[in-house]
């Protein structure tokens, strides 16, 4: 051995301690490994002390640079991935659902009333909805469920005038004119169920375009707007008559006249003048007019403006109860699957798919949006039943098997005392039941006495309200004393049959008096008690869409703030 020969040196480790004045900094650990005539390969580490007893240090170990010549020890990624598959496809699959989440949240796919240049028609137009102002009595909306019958009317005695009126302007229906104009497609709305009852929007027809602000109704056929022809009864209303020209009257051979006056009695008159027809409702109120045709001015979800003529009813003698509910609206807008209701009318020119989608939503301030048109309906999450046909019966419904409150079942009636009809119904404020199962559903609710809840017979808002010994602000205070409702689609098993959810908010009201009431009523009291009618109460907080040209109802939970375009599922958007 040579005593003389000089160690080989085949590594260098350097420590840097940290400053006295901040520790906390941590020790730096340079490692510097050296072998032939190969470079120094360093290593870095930085560690970050941490604060422990004094007699226990805690330190995390950098990873030691190992020398070629052991490469048993030597970390390897291709053997990593060619030698453990389960750690491959576990990174695969964890990648694929981090990618999932990031692009439902992020992805341009999902576009916010945004429109893309390739769209092609048919499109889709965007409707704010609206509260009616002031105070109505609940009386007279207590049976808004409107069951339409058409009667035959003799002709239109006077002739229409060629005037235009003058507008009147408004400061609600400026503003939004103004925003129909702009490029942006989203609307600020508002409304409730109570104490207004009704929610409305508007449209813009003739030439210039002026503003009528109607009341939705997904149960009714026409739309109708007051006139002046002249007008025999009409109700105050938001906005002038609409004065019809005498080319704006529809011919009675008009394919739609001969549509309309088909469940008239006598039925089509081919000497008569005009499309005379009159409209009768469950309170007996009546609106009787005739049928007048006028430009229609849509926006466009994409931003670009459409016209089309349009077929409406101009009416000029509106009876009963109705003259209370026009006071702050012009008409109706006529939204079932009937021939002449705006949806029907728009798709058969190709200007939209007949597709009708509404939000309302539960929010104290209220509001809501609709959509005509297939461009806001998403393509996933939606809960969809089969639509009933009917040749007379031209509103939104469907079947249900069963009804519970909480997990108590409620009877439907009838002779199998099960399967019963239930009606969508947006001009409806409230719920109705079968009178069996309302009955029953009363008898449930009795359970709310022993919760502290005491029945005020003194509050006539509904036909029941409970008072409770705190002040209640909301139904939010009171919601855990009564259970959800659930309807039942599809099949009478429970597990793969599709259920519509109504919590206590879609049921109840807080009334003046701060009381709690129950908004379901009885609808024997109104129709004929057989079909249970979905009002607007128990349709908020959830997307309803009437897919016509696939003969289907959906539904799913939304806030109803804004629509949302949707065009596919976003991770497989590109």
């Amino acid at each position: 051995m040579e005593c003389d020969q000089s160690p080989q040196i085949k590594g260098v480790v350097i420590i840097s301690l940290p400053p006295p004045d901040n520790p906390c900094l941590g020790k730096t650990i340079t490692a510097f490994t050296l072998g032939g005539n190969h470079y120094s390969q360093s290593h870095q580490t930085h560690i970050q002390e941490q604060e422990q007893s004094p007699t226990h240090q805690q330190y995390q170990f950098p990873v030691r640079s190992q020398p070629p010549q052991n490469p048993e020890t030597q970390f390897s990624f291709s053997r990593f991935y060619l030698g453990t598959p389960r750690k491959v496809l576990g990174f695969v699959c964890i990648s694929l659902f981090a990618l999932v989440i990031y692009r439902s949240f992020f992805s341009s796919t999902i576009q916010e009333l945004k429109a893309s240049d390739d769209d092609q028609r048919p499109k889709s137009f965007i409707f704010p909805l609206y509260h009616k102002f002031g105070t109505r009595e609940i009386s007279q909306i207590d049976v808004q469920h409107k069951l339409v019958k058409y009667v035959y009317k003799e002709s239109l005695a006077a002739p229409a005038d060629e005037a235009i009126f003058s507008h009147k302007d408004n400061e609600l229906s400026s503003s939004k004119t103004a925003a129909l104009d702009s490029s942006s497609s989203i609307f600020p709305v508002r409304g409730n169920v109570y104490p207004d009852g009704l929610y409305f929007t508007y449209i813009l027809v003739g030439s210039p375009p002026r503003p009528y602000y109607l009341d939705v109704d997904t149960a009714s056929d026409l739309t109708w707007i007051q006139c002046d022809a002249p007008c025999a009864s009409c109700a105050k209303g938001a906005n002038a008559l609409y004065k019809p020209r005498r080319d704006n009257i529809v011919p009675p051979k008009d394919l739609l006249c001969v549509e309309l006056q088909r469940n008239q009695k006598p039925g089509y008159c081919e000497a008569c003048q005009q499309c005379d027809y009159e409209i009768e409702y469950a309170d007996h109120s009546s609106s009787m007019g005739v049928l007048a045709r006028d430009q229609l001015n849509v926006m466009m979800a994409n931003g670009s403006a459409t016209n089309f003529n349009f077929i409406f009813g101009c009416a000029y003698d509106q009876q009963g109860l109705l003259l209370n509910t026009l006071a702050q609206t012009d008409g109706i807008l006529g939204l079932s699957r009937a021939k002449i209701s705006l949806p029907s009318q728009l798709a058969s020119r190709g200007i939209i798919n007949n597709v009708l989608g509404h939000c309302l939503t539960n929010d104290v301030g209220g509001g809501g949006y609709m959509f005509l048109g297939d461009d806001f309906v998403p393509r996933w999450g939606i809960a969809w039943v089969p639509m009933l046909h009917s040749i007379s019966i031209e509103s939104y419904h469907t079947e249900i098997l069963k009804l519970n409150y909480g997990n108590s079942p409620l009877s439907l009636g009838g002779q199998d005392r099960s399967v019963r009809r239930i009606v969508f119904d947006t001009g409806s404020s409230y719920t109705y039941f079968t009178k069996e199962a309302y009955s029953e559903l009363v008898d449930s609710l009795k359970e709310v006495s022993e919760e502290g809840l005491i029945q005020d017979t003194s509050d006539t808002t509904l036909p029941f309200c409970w008072r409770a010994k705190f002040p209640i602000r909301s139904v939010t205070d009171v919601k855990q004393f009564f259970k959800t409702l659930t309807l039942q689609f599809g099949s009478k098993w429970w597990i793969i049959s599709t259920k519509f959810r109504i919590p206590p908010e879609g049921y109840l009201v807080i009334s003046n008096k701060g009381n709690v009431c129950l908004g379901i009523l009885d609808g024997s009291k109104v129709h004929d008690g057989s079909t249970i009618i979905l009002g607007d109460i128990s349709l908020r907080g959830q997307l309803v869409i009437y897919d016509n040209v696939n003969k289907k109802i959906g539904w799913a939970p939304s806030d109803c703030m804004k629509p949302t375009r949707f065009k596919s599922l976003p991770f497989f958007e590109g």
